[in-house]
């Protein structure tokens, strides 16, 4: 102890900075780690959605120099597909990956930011989303949840589905079962379908044992990834019931304002990274993985168009759906009105029956 007395006395003001800065660095080298969990709803086959979420966690990790860690979880490995609204409500994990599709039972006016029939396609449905109130009315959707929602990417327009049998017009329908969810699964129902909400991982054994007459999910990519291409003949597009389809990241209120400010910013500019990266990825695998349909697939895949007549009778009653879900809830009818009113105006509707 005298020599380190000795040696500071003796060193004068060099040894007193060097001091002061071996005095303020474990400040910095032990700053606190925050461990976050991210369950999400797809699966490991599901490659782009899981890896998008994954691209999130990792570019967080990286900006923030690792003082942040985000462990993400596929369905099922931690928190079952559909219960991860409930785990971040119970205080289980501090975020989710999913699609706000998915919660119309917990309020309506969720389904309108994951998609809507006839409606955006992914760029205008980013358009409405931050520049045209869009996020300001899902931060109010999701508030009195205590949840924080960010878009995490689009797939782009999907495809129309998968089906045992040809669809030729609206009675077609009738007592068909179909995995399809959200507003568009509504304009199913009100055509005479039955309508079974199966997570992705479910729908190949579903169609193969005939449990469900017919499904969408994504589009080819992700389609032939699930063996959908194995389960059914007809391959339909466009896919009117959801043509600009956005999934969400979505955050526990305590869990993310209890950030310090500069992580706040890296986990808001990851969505967007991650989001624009996914969307991107679906653009290129998708022409990809439809070539390969219509080539080595062509004896046993039929893809078809749906008849213009069926279109235009879908989307008079998807306009019938919207007015009697948005009647349900204040905010449903707030974020219908704030949607219909910015695709009037907008040049991306991507999906229009003429």
């Amino acid at each position: 102890m005298e020599r380190r007395r000795f040696i500071v006395k003796a060193g004068g003001a060099l040894v007193a900075a060097g001091a002061a800065v071996a005095v303020e660095a474990p400040n910095v080298i032990a700053q606190p780690k925050i461990q976050w969990r991210m369950p999400t709803s797809w699966t490991p086959a599901l490659d782009i959605l899981l890896g998008g979420a994954r691209r999130f966690a990792e570019a967080v990790e990286q900006m923030s120099g690792g003082r942040m860690k985000i462990q993400v979880y596929a369905a099922g490995e931690l928190i079952p597909a559909f219960g991860v609204w409930d785990a971040i409500s119970q205080g289980t994990v501090e975020c989710y990956n999913s699609a706000s599709y998915y919660w119309a039972g917990k309020e309506p006016a969720t389904q309108w930011f994951t998609t809507v029939p006839f409606g955006l396609n992914a760029q205008g449905t980013n358009a409405w989303l931050f520049y045209g109130g869009g996020l300001k009315l899902w931060e109010e959707t999701y508030a009195p949840f205590n949840m924080i929602p960010r878009p995490s990417g689009s797939t782009g327009v999907q495809m129309g589905g998968w089906f045992r049998k040809k669809i030729n017009s609206l009675s077609d329908y009738k007592g068909l079962k179909m995995r399809i969810p959200g507003l568009g699964g509504k304009v199913v129902a009100k055509a005479g379908g039955t309508v079974v909400l199966t997570p992705g991982g479910e729908i190949y054994t579903a169609l193969e044992r005939g449990v469900i007459d017919a499904s969408e999910w994504v589009g080819p990519y992700d389609d032939m990834k699930l063996g959908l291409h194995q389960t059914a003949r007809y391959y339909y597009y466009p896919g009117w019931h959801e043509p600009g389809t956005t999934g969400e990241f979505v955050f526990s209120r305590k869990a993310f304002e209890s950030l310090p400010a500069d992580i706040k910013h890296m986990v808001e500019a990851a969505t967007v990274y991650a989001g624009q990266t996914t969307l991107f990825e679906y653009e290129a695998k998708n022409g990809t993985a439809l070539n390969e349909l219509r080539t080595k697939f062509k004896s046993r895949v039929d893809i078809l168009p749906f008849p213009i007549d069926l279109l235009h009778a879908l989307k008079k009653l998807a306009h019938e759906v919207n007015e009697e879900e948005a009647a349900k809830s204040p905010i449903a009818r707030k974020v219908n009105e704030s949607y219909t009113t910015f695709q009037k105006y907008s040049p991306t509707r991507s999906c229009r029956a003429r």
